[in-house]
């Protein structure tokens, strides 16, 4: 189901995939510098018209947005809750391996 949860997940996902900051994403768009951030951080919501030139920012369609077998936010929930639970040590095995799974 998508909520503005999947929404704002979704969002800061495809813009970290590319490596651009919320400021510039923001500044890019012609919105003030926090715009983005306060999209994914549930502070305001974005106009349709808003959503279509951020899916044109980010180089897909608005179908392709909303994919879900594509960003599963529960599992990364999932993985975020047992990470926590790990001692140092573990973390930096996990991330050596997760770096190794996808290279």
């Amino acid at each position: 189901m998508i909520t503005e949860k999947f929404f704002r997940d979704r969002l800061r996902f495809l813009r970290n995939e590319r490596k651009v900051s919320a400021r510039e994403m923001s500044l890019s768009l012609g919105q003030n510098e926090s715009y983005i951030n306060k999209i994914e951080t549930g502070k305001t919501s974005t106009s349709i018209s808003s959503f279509l030139n951020i899916c044109e920012y980010l180089s897909i369609s608005p179908s392709d947005f909303f994919k879900e077998e594509e960003f599963n936010t529960k599992n990364i929930q999932d993985l975020t809750t047992y990470c926590r639970k790990l001692s140092p040590r573990q973390s930096e095995y996990l991330l050596e391996l997760l770096k190794d799974l996808t290279k």
